[in-house]
């Protein structure tokens, strides 16, 4: 089943014919709000909307683990997000759709990175953190509707919530990034250690702050002067997808877990194996 992370501006699903609302913490404490599982058209479908309702959550303040967990527990095997994202490549202009296919990790170590630790050891490949046959999907889906989706791409998640400096900027061009962001880290992955398919829609509002003209540089007030068309777009995309038949998940991706648990199963506590379990459905 396909999970839609919403992010800014995408606080609920369109069209969604709404079975449960699904509430409750995880083991890993609370998500940023309840599971909505509905149907668009025959189309079975989750929801969640990453900031909460009203966008009441930093993107540092997020429990990715906990919308990570409660996703898999309601039975999703695909997330497919949507975010805000920063242009470093003049190519890649604001009001443009971009799938990055590649993270580098520019925060700073205070999130919550894993579902590993604490008496239960495991090393994820994460070497390609997207899924191929999901973004594959949305780039059809794109090209149905005869948006362009830029792919192929390179995402830094830096830590805000502060927008950047133009050294900063600078830096990550350098490094090769085509996008900047603050949501993706490290909800892709977590989605590896749960055995999910992952990709992003991102919505690029600006070119950052690595330009010469400051007029371009990124204001939050910019962002949202051209965020309501960019995410009419990406509306349609979510919809256009839904209406196709169901991805499958790569069978590598859907058994990420299997080479990579060093701990034992004897060695493990009952409350472990619970969530275990959940991850290795």
């Amino acid at each position: 089943m396909l999970a839609i992370i919403g992010g800014t501006g995408l606080y609920d699903l369109a069209g969604i014919a709404t079975l449960e609302r699904i509430d409750g913490d995880t083991p890993f404490g609370p998500p940023s709000g309840p599971v909505q599982r509905g149907l668009v058209g025959a189309s079975p479908v989750l929801f969640l909307a990453r900031h909460g309702a009203g966008h009441r959550l930093l993107p540092h303040e997020v429990n990715y683990r906990a919308n990570i967990f409660a996703l898999k527990r309601a039975g999703a095997t695909m997330v497919l997000g949507v975010s805000a994202v920063g242009s470093l490549a003049e190519p890649i202009a604001a009001g443009a759709l971009a799938m990055p296919e590649q993270y580098i990790d520019w925060t700073r170590g205070g999130r919550a990175g894993t579902f590993f630790g604490g008496g239960v050891a495991a090393h994820v490949s994460t070497a390609n953190p997207v899924s191929a046959a999901l973004a594959d999907a949305a780039s059809a889906s794109a090209q149905a509707l005869g948006i362009t989706l830029h792919r192929g791409l390179t995402y830094a998640c830096v830590e805000g919530p502060r927008l950047g400096t133009r050294a900063e900027s600078q830096v990550l061009r350098q490094m090769g990034c085509h996008l900047v962001g603050m949501t993706n880290v490290p909800e892709a992955f977590l989605a590896r250690e749960a055995q999910m398919a992952y990709a992003t829609v991102g919505i690029v509002t600006d070119y950052d702050c690595w330009m010469d003209d400051p007029a371009r540089h990124v204001s939050v007030d910019r962002i949202f002067q051209l965020y309501g068309n960019s995410l009419a777009k990406a509306r349609a995309l979510l919809d256009h997808l839904l209406a196709q038949p169901p991805v499958t998940p790569e069978p590598a991706i859907r058994s990420a877990l299997a080479g990579a648990l060093l701990t034992s199963s004897g060695a493990v506590t009952p409350a472990q194996r619970a969530w275990l379990d959940v991850l290795q459905r």
